[in-house]
């Protein structure tokens, strides 16, 4: 049913929680997990003085957080694969999907409501709104 199951992290506990059940599914299937973390281009916007230091920086976090997920997929038996890209979450979420025939993304939603909510948005609403693959929306 799955050959390849999306995780989106963003290096959180919610995020983890996801990666649980990619792994779950990863082992009755078979499949490969690709996790992905997305360095947003609002947080990879140069800063005089800063902006190639910021960038590494955030890149090595997308980097310590996909490692972790991809270690534990591996201990499990699980193929694994990681990835950090710059770009909109959602809509690099979505690009991935489709350039690496994801048949499911996994990611978790932090049931954030009122005004988080609408100042923030969720990337995981805009995934389902936007996107063609199936999504298994973990609740935290």
């Amino acid at each position: 049913m799955y050959d390849a199951i999306l995780v989106p992290t963003d290096g959180s506990e919610a995020a983890m929680d996801a990666a649980k059940h990619a792994y779950s599914l990863g082992e009755r299937y078979d499949a490969t997990v690709h996790v992905l973390s997305v360095v947003t281009n609002s947080e990879s916007a140069t800063i005089v003085g800063q902006g190639d230091e910021k960038l590494d920086t955030l890149r090595e976090r997308g980097t310590d957080s996909t490692r972790r997920i991809v270690e534990e997929a591996l201990s499990r038996d699980v193929d694994a694969v990681g990835a950090v890209e710059i770009g909109t979450p959602d809509r690099t979420i979505l690009g991935y999907a489709e350039e690496n025939d994801i048949d499911v993304i996994v990611m978790s939603t932090h049931a954030r409501s009122g005004v988080g909510r609408f100042l923030r948005g969720s990337v995981t609403e805009q995934v389902i709104r936007d996107g063609e693959t199936p999504v298994l929306a973990i609740q935290r």
